[in-house]
């Protein structure tokens, strides 16, 4: 005799969950608070990327993060193709044109792979073939890092190379402008080198260079990474612009591309990865596939600060107020303190300097490593050289306040007071 399954009754009600087992699998779904924990004084950011952003775009986004406009879904976790996503991408994207002045002839796109990824787009894009000539100013590691990714491509040219000077001082253009071929793919320059802490005084110095002689229309491309909209630029002096958004304009994960829409009438190379053909991202707005929503997101933030706040002109203002500020106190530290840049080339965004070894006027690698600790105790933070060069560096980006800037002008000197006469030793 066979068994019977009763569905109906008791049973069926039991394999339906409980009024309270909804409430309590609602509740799971609800945010939760973490536990509570003494708030630390938020620090004096000087870390060269990641770096400091604005406490009030911050704020935003916490207020926002777990209930976007009201759709109770955070950025992260909404779709790319949904209309709040399409409204943050294209709000983006106009706050940029309208921030920086961008004409209607070129294309502004978001991109993925940080700035590094643009050294091979770049020659894929703008260079028929490897045979084709793409010129390159090296004033530093990142340059030099784009020149040797770039030689994969195309025909590399070095115009300039500042490395006998150990990259602290940019070349006079008598030394490289009459190298140029007419017929490059393209000049490319770093605007600033973020590990040498060199800058080119104008963003325009490289097209005044060239203005005026053959070639004069060869596209200039800039990695502009780690100063972009620090400054006003003149955008339609240039072929490209890149910038990786984590050093002035958001998190990483996002890399704004401005490129000339008559470039684009290149074709890219056979073996250009989808990704990275920049006819591709722009006929698809940047979402070919799925871009990086929440760094896009933060990134129009940032934008929408800037633009408060007063637009590149007063980011200029300020970032030249900290950078003269700081370079006071290492100027006038009698030798304590050095920056071996001269005065000329000195960067804005990136400050590097050393304690000095009076023995060898060198870097002093002991008293150096006893400045970044004794800061980190006064909440002063990334405040350590790059791993390749040591030292020390403060980052002065956009989001870096003056008020910053004064702590660790007054901590430098009174570390100055207490180690002025200790003995000093140098491993450089």
């Amino acid at each position: 005799m066979s068994a019977t399954v009763n569905t109906s009754g008791s049973a069926a009600e039991s394999a339906q969950p409980s009024q309270q087992q909804q409430q309590q699998q609602q509740q799971q779904q609800q945010p939760t608070q973490p536990p509570s924990q003494p708030r630390r004084l938020r620090p004096h950011n000087f870390n060269a990327g990641p770096a400091a952003l604005p406490v009030s775009v911050l704020e935003r986004a916490a207020a926002d993060f777990a209930d976007y406009a009201g759709t109770g879904l955070n950025v992260m976790e909404m779709s790319h193709r949904s209309k709040e996503f399409e409204r943050i991408i294209r709000e983006a994207e106009a706050d940029c044109r309208q921030i920086l002045h961008v004409p209607s002839d070129y294309h502004i796109v978001f991109m993925q792979g940080g700035g590094s990824i643009q050294f091979s787009a770049l020659p894929l894009n703008l260079a028929s073939s490897s045979s084709h000539v793409a010129h390159y100013l090296v004033t530093g590691a990142w340059s030099a890092a784009a020149a040797k990714e770039g030689s994969k491509y195309a025909t590399v040219s070095i115009l300039a190379d500042t490395k006998q000077s150990n990259y602290t001082i940019l070349p006079d253009a008598s030394e490289w402008t009459q190298r140029i071929d007419p017929n490059a793919a393209f000049i490319y320059a770093c605007t600033n080198e973020t590990v040498h802490g060199v800058e080119w005084p104008s963003d325009d110095v490289v097209y005044e260079c060239v203005n005026g002689t053959a070639a004069a229309n060869v596209p200039l491309v800039a990695d502009m990474s780690s100063s972009f909209m620090s400054r006003p630029i003149n955008i339609s002096r240039y072929g490209l612009i890149y910038a990786g958004a984590q050093k002035n304009i958001g998190p990483a994960g996002v890399t704004v591309v401005i490129v000339r829409k008559d470039l684009l009438q290149r074709r890219a190379q056979s073996q250009t990865p989808l990704m990275l053909d920049y006819q591709l991202m722009a006929e698809k707005e940047s979402m070919y596939n799925t871009p990086p929503t929440y760094a896009i997101y933060m990134m129009g933030l940032v934008f929408k600060w800037i633009k408060q706040q007063g637009g590149v002109e007063e980011m200029a203002r300020r970032n030249k107020v900290k950078s003269d500020l700081l370079y006071a106190a290492i100027d006038e530290s009698n030798g304590f303190y050095r920056c071996f840049v001269p005065p000329p080339h000195r960067s804005r965004m990136n400050v590097v300097f050393t304690c000095v070894d009076h023995t060898t006027g060198g870097r002093n690698d002991e008293l150096n490593a006893k400045f970044i600790e004794e800061a980190e105790k006064r909440n002063i933070i990334g405040i350590g050289g790059h791993r390749s060069v040591g030292g020390l560096r403060a980052s002065l980006y956009n989001a870096v306040t003056l008020a910053a800037t004064q702590a660790l002008v007054q901590f430098m000197k009174q570390f100055q007071q207490q180690h002025s006469n200790t003995t000093q030793h140098t491993s450089s």
